[in-house]
């Protein structure tokens, strides 16, 4: 890999599901996911990184499901998925249907591998906690040691710069700088808003990437020689012009 950028392809919240995601995509629930791969593909992406929310909720039907292996499966591309709210790792889960798991190329944080993927060719390691269940909890309430030259932690929660945990009513899932920068990570790939943005104190390159039919964007993570370069590339996608510009 000397001399050649790695490319990281980051989205999140695409909302699989057979209604409002399928209603836009001229009834394929997938059609995001399907966008969002086309385009990892066509920027010569080494890895796609789905920060939470990929599928909308774990009652689908099976052809959809399906569908959406199929789908991850055809890119041919590393795609590493970290479950958010509103899809954790639990037993009813989708991740158990015998078509996604079947699928070679994908990478489920807190059930394919606990914590982290480790790429030895690409001398890269992807990190995050995965959500367990509906409850809250703190994305990054532990931090895992640095094991390779690159590494990009992953996170589906709200950003504060500083989390008040003890007041209620509330956000829930919340990620703080003191939390960003702990991480000691090149790049953290954060999910759970609809909206693209940068976050953080500047001590590490932390961004959201925004949904895909709402941004209308994804994010390519050079790491390379420039260090890490993070730009925006737009989506051929339809975009919903009601979406809230919040979690």
């Amino acid at each position: 890999m000397v001399g050649k950028d790695i490319v990281v392809v980051h989205s999140s919240d695409i909302h699989v599901d057979h209604v409002y995601t399928a209603e836009i995509h001229g009834g394929d629930g997938a059609g995001g996911l399907a966008c969002v791969l086309k385009a990892a593909r066509s920027v010569g992406a080494d890895v796609v990184v789905l920060a939470g929310d990929t599928f909308d909720c774990h009652r689908l039907p099976a052809d959809l499901v399906d569908h959406a292996a199929a789908v991850i499966a055809a890119a041919e591309l590393p795609v590493v998925l970290l479950p958010g709210n509103h899809d954790p790792v639990m037993p009813e889960a989708v991740y158990h249907r015998k078509s996604l798991t079947k699928v070679p190329n994908l990478h489920i944080i807190g059930l394919t591998q606990d914590e982290a993927i480790v790429f030895p060719s690409l001398d890269l390691e992807i990190w995050g906690r995965a959500h367990r269940d509906y409850s809250d909890m703190i994305p990054f309430e532990t931090i895992r040691p640095r094991q390779t030259r690159w590494q990009i932690a992953t996170a589906h929660g709200h950003y504060v710069p500083r989390p008040d945990r003890v007041t209620r009513p509330r956000p829930s899932w919340l990620i703080g700088d003191d939390e960003l920068a702990a991480t000691g990570a090149d790049y953290v790939a954060l999910g759970h808003w609809n909206s693209p943005a940068k976050v953080g104190n500047g001590s590490v390159a932390a961004y959201y990437s925004g949904s895909p039919e709402f941004a209308g964007t994804f994010n390519v993570v050079r790491l390379g020689a420039a260090g890490v370069v993070v730009t925006r590339e737009k989506l051929d996608i339809a975009r919903d012009p009601y979406a809230l510009d919040s979690p």
